[in-house]
Order: C-alpha cells, then sequence, then structure tokens
C-alpha cells in the first residue's frame, strides 16, 4: 500500500527542515508519494490569505501532512489568521500529542518519557478578544464534548503504555466553571478506562514536579493554553525545540510539525535542527501504522545525535544537509 503526503513548508526554516524530513521518509523505502501545499505568512504576504483552499483540499486527499513552521505576527493584522490555528479548526485536528523524551545529547535530562496531550480547539485559543478603552477582554471558551473526546485520546494513549499513567492538569481551583467542566469531564471518561491510574494536579504544581521531578509522569492531559506552555517547559528538559515534535490528529486526518516556530534569525543559513521535523515524520509513521519503521527512524535520529556531527543549536557546527545524512546512514544500520 502507498501513501500520499502533504508537505507544507511553511515560513522561516520550514523551506529546510521539511526537505530534511522529506529525504529521511525517501530513506525508509516506504512507497510515498509527495504532494506539495502553501501556507503561512509569506503565502499571506502573497495572495491574502495564509491557508488557500487548494492547501485544505490537498490535505484531506492525502493520508497525512508533514508541517514545516509558520510565522505568525505579534501585531494584529487585518484578515491574517495563523496558519496552523486554523488548520486545526478547519479540519478539527483537537487532539495535540506532544511527546518529550530524554535523548543522547549533553543537555537532555535523563529519565524522562511522557506525553503530553493539549485540547486543540478551545481554551483561550478561540481568539474571541475585545478592548474596550484601556480594557481587554478575552473569552475561553471549554465544553463537555470537547473535554471528552481529548479525554479519551489521552486515556486511550495511556492505557497502550507500560505506567498506565494520567494525570489531568487543571486550574480548577480558580476557574471551577471552565477548568471544573474539563476536570470532572475528563475524571467521568476514566470510568471507562479501568487500567489507568487517573490523577489530577494543579497546573502551577504540574509545572515545578515537571521541573523537579519529571520522571514521575507519564502522560498529561490539559486544556489549550495551559498544554501549550507545560509541552514547551517538558521540551526544553530533553534538550529544547529543535528536538520537540507533534502531532494535530482529528478524526480523519492529522497533520504532524515540529514544535519549535520558523526561527527569521536563522533562516536559510542552513544550520536549522531538523530533529523535531524528522521525529514528528516518524510520529506520522507510526499514525499511519508503520510502527516498525517509525521506531527505527526514531532510533536512528538517537544514533545521530550520539555520534554526530550536532547542529549549532546544540552546540556543533554542522549544518542541517550534514546531520540530515547522518540520520540516513544511521537508518541503514537500524
Amino acid at each position: 500500500m502507498g501513501y500520499r503526503i502533504c508537505l507544507i513548508e511553511g515560513d522561516g526554516i520550514g523551506h529546510e527542515v521539511v526537505p530534511a524530513a522529506r529525504a529521511v521518509l525517501e530513506a525508509t523505502g516506504l512507497p510515498l508519494e509527495f504532494v506539495e501545499a502553501e501556507a503561512g505568512w509569506e503565502t499571506f504576504e502573497r495572495r491574502g490569505t495564509s491557508v488557500p483552499e487548494e492547501t485544505v483540499e490537498k490535505i484531506l486527499s492525502c493520508h497525512a501532512t508533514l508541517f514545516g513552521a509558520a510565522t505568525s505576527p505579534t501585531r494584529k493584522v487585518p484578515g491574517f489568521f495563523g496558519a496552523i490555528r486554523y488548520l486545526r479548526r478547519r479540519l478539527d485536528l483537537y487532539a495535540n500529542v506532544r511527546p518529550a523524551k530524554s535523548r543522547p545529547i549533553p543537555n537532555s535530562r535523563p529519565g524522562v518519557d511522557l506525553i503530553i496531550v493539549r485540547e486543540n480547539t478551545e481554551g483561550l485559543y478561540v481568539e474571541q478578544e475585545r478592548r474596550y478603552l484601556d480594557v481587554a477582554i478575552a473569552d475561553a471558551v471549554i465544553s463537555k464534548k470537547a473535554s471528552e473526546r481529548i479525554g479519551r485520546v489521552a486515556l486511550r494513549i495511556a492505557e497502550g503504555r507500560t505506567r498506565k499513567t494520567l494525570h489531568i492538569a487543571h486550574k480548577a481551583n480558580v476557574l471551577p466553571l471552565t477548568q471544573g467542566l474539563f476536570l470532572d469531564t475528563v475524571r467521568e471518561a476514566a470510568k471507562d478506562f479501568p487500567l489507568v491510574n487517573v490523577q489530577d494536579i494543579i497546573v502551577d504544581n504540574c509545572a515545578m514536579q515537571l521541573v523537579m521531578r519529571p520522571e514521575r509522569f507519564d502522560v498529561i492531559v490539559t486544556t489549550n493554553l495551559l498544554g501549550d506552555i507545560l509541552s514547551d517547559l517538558t521540551a526544553g528538559l530533553v534538550g529544547g525545540l529543535g528536538l520537540a515534535p507533534s502531532a494535530n490528529i482529528g478524526d480523519t486526518t492529522a497533520v504532524f510539525e515540529p514544535v519549535h516556530g520558523s526561527a527569521p534569525d536563522i533562516a536559510g543559513q542552513g544550520i536549522a535542527n531538523p530533529t523535531a521535523a524528522i521525529l514528528s515524520a516518524a510520529m506520522m509513521l507510526d499514525y499511519l501504522g508503520e510502527k516498525e519503521m517509525a521506531r527505527k527512524v526514531e532510533r536512528a535520529v538517537d544514533l545521530a545525535l550520539e555520534e554526530g556531527p550536532l547542529t549549532p543549536d546544540l552546540g556543533g557546527n554542522a549544518t542541517t544537509k550534514a546531520f540530515t545524512e547522518a540520520v540516513i546512514r544511521a537508518l541503514g544500520r537500524v
């Protein structure tokens, strides 16, 4: 069986890390057909939209999508909507899955192997803001439906892991209606998963415990903004955003992307770390059912990180191309 893969480079270093991940995917020998599409700030500047309709059509025509990076301005730009946030909502990619795992590099903390499962469509990220003179207000939307389905995704992931432990991270002590609804709904869904050890934890304590004892965590489920923050924290535990992959998964399709941004300060220099994009491609292979090859790609990345050469963000001086070639060579050995 062949797979159609949509590739969206996006902005900045996306033009470098997506081709690197494609080269590794091609080296697997799997029957892959690549379809290229565009999205992001650069697309908005050219076409007046961050995600053209033909990009959505290409995504829906493929088995999965690999997205590079997107730039979002900090100022309000009329007509602009962040590309990845638009795709999450348009395609109902409600589950954001971000693993954090120790890697064989000096600044990666040992003993970390956890997954943040983040609700991807609601919370403060509905972007419903308004301003009255010197007062600005943002709505946070939490629904029982969205809370239950993300809870079940996290519970299924936890059920399939060795430790079978799920922490529900929340702020229900301050926001009992919104965060409380999320907490209660996931607790209720957990009754259908008796093998999973479910605990709840206030998010600020969760952040502290992640810094002090990250090895205690297995799977963490939380709301949109809190998950965005916690997953960047966990990336920092294992080496930084250059090593952090993620998945945006819905019922009918999925978009995989490195957690890092477009890094305009180094874009075009050929020194971007492609590890997160390659690991995102491995997550995509797992999603497609190619679980053995996904493990091989991840192992090849670890071998390349262990043996070098490393990119500048990891203390080395290798180019994107040199590190990618190291991964491909390692893939031939695993």
